[in-house]
Formats: C-alpha cells, sequence, structure tokens
C-alpha cells in the first residue's frame, strides 16, 4: 500500500498550502491597498479596504477569487 501512496503524482496546484489570508497579506503589501484597487476593480480593494473585509468577499465570490489568485501567481 505505502508503494501505491510513493507512486503517486504530488498535488499540481500552485495555491496548495497557500491560505487567501496569505495570497491577500502578501498582494497588499506588494502593491499597496490603491493599486491593488486599480489592477483588480473590486469595491473591497478600493472603498475602505482591510484584509478581513476582503476574505469575506472574495470567500464569497468565487471570480473575485479567480482574479486575485491570478495575480499572485504572476507575480511569483
Amino acid at each position: 500500500m505505502k508503494m501505491e501512496q510513493a507512486n503517486k503524482p504530488r498535488n499540481q496546484d500552485p495555491l496548495h498550502g497557500i491560505t487567501l489570508k496569505e495570497i491577500v497579506t502578501q498582494l497588499v503589501a506588494q502593491y499597496g491597498w490603491e493599486e491593488l484597487g486599480r489592477l483588480i476593480n473590486i469595491k473591497c480593494f478600493i472603498s475602505d479596504p482591510s484584509i478581513s473585509s476582503s476574505l469575506k468577499f472574495l470567500r464569497k465570490t468565487p471570480w473575485a477569487r479567480q482574479k486575485v489568485e491570478a495575480l499572485y501567481l504572476r507575480k511569483e
């Protein structure tokens, strides 16, 4: 059984193990809220932005989360 597990391909998701909070925090540190709002035009980055409000919105809004994840992957 252990041999089968050893032969399984590892997770190919480049975001595996990275939390949404880490992603948003790193993007804010790199770009700042103002630039992040220009790069991804969503209200949670433009109007009174915070990590917690952004996380709430992104967790409920798949299209916005995809944009944030794509930007994160481009910066890597």
